[in-house]
């Protein structure tokens, strides 16, 4: 159920749009400039990954009810952009410390060779088909952005509350509160209704730095099963400048707890970190290099 809600709370810092003396008592730019100029470099980050290869280290811990640390695992897995209209494709490389052994990475590769072998084959009896639905479903997906975007600034009052230092950027800080009356479009509208969120944007780039988010209510949400995200579930996602050029995701950590079913409680904690961008090429693959 945490994993679950995830997505959604990661989708809303893409979305969204030790400070020094000088500048605090610098002028606050107009907030509605702002927004309107962050609004303008809004992507998923999803969408900006596409182009890189990066190595993803998850670990996660499960907890007692004293939030003590009962059980981690660490997976570390390389990640490399998706055939279009698919997922990203993660190759496992590591688990719990131990490599993982050359015979089952192999066996990853050659899934991997027949599902592109299959997009050939698509293309080669009728490339204009295998066309026109990878454009369908980019176009599904941009909607799906923009209507998420929307649902943001219907969702949630957002209140400039002052300029901090994040990691050698200035950025500006925001409070964002659902509002009461919100009429959200979408299921993620509907559930972002649940978070109160403060996000920090940079001020030189107008994109996001840094964003924190705690479920202030129960978040009910359909898996199958009758499943609950608790009230006091916490987020925090942190984006970094790559190669002086793009914001890409650098760590993003969860802790909180879910009932699923009528008895079952999860309690999770956790983090991923991002690293080794690289930008994707057809040689990418073959020469990208295992993590130590």
């Amino acid at each position: 159920m945490i994993a679950r809600a995830l997505p959604i709370l990661v989708a809303l810092g893409f979305l969204i749009a030790g400070s020094t003396l000088g500048a605090q008592n610098r002028p606050l730019p107009d907030q509605e400039s702002f927004l309107t100029e962050t609004r303008k470099h809004l992507q998923t980050d999803s969408t900006l990954q596409n182009g890189y290869v990066y190595v993803e280290t998850r670990r996660e811990q499960k907890l007692d009810k004293g939030g003590r640390t009962r059980e981690e695992s660490v997976k570390v897995v390389e990640s490399y952009p998706g055939f279009p209209g698919e997922q990203r494709w993660e190759r496992l490389i590591a688990e719990d410390g131990r490599p993982v052994p050359p015979e089952e990475l192999a066996r990853q590769d050659r899934e991997r060779q027949q599902k592109a072998n299959e997009m050939v084959r698509r293309l080669a009896r009728d490339s204009s088909k295998e066309l026109a639905r990878q454009e369908r479903e980019l176009q599904k997906a941009r909607r799906e952005r923009d209507e998420a975007v929307s649902d943001i600034y219907n969702v949630f009052e957002i209140r400039m509350i002052g300029r901090e230092r994040v990691e050698e950027h200035d950025t500006i800080a925001f409070l964002l509160t659902p509002r009461r009356d919100a009429k959200p479009k979408t299921r993620a509208g509907e559930e972002m209704r649940h978070f109160s969120v403060r996000a920090w944007v940079s001020e030189n780039d107008h994109e996001l730095v840094k964003l924190e988010a705690e479920a202030i209510d129960d978040l009910k949400s359909g898996l199958g099963v009758l499943a609950k995200l608790h009230k006091g579930a916490r987020l925090s996602f942190l984006r970094r400048k790559v190669n002086g050029e793009v914001w890409l995701p650098a760590v993003v950590s969860y802790h909180g707890s879910a009932r699923v079913g009528l008895l079952f409680t999860l309690r999770r904690s956790g983090t991923s970190e991002f690293s080794g961008y690289r930008k994707y090429s057809v040689d990418t693959f073959e020469d990208f290099s295992r993590p130590k």
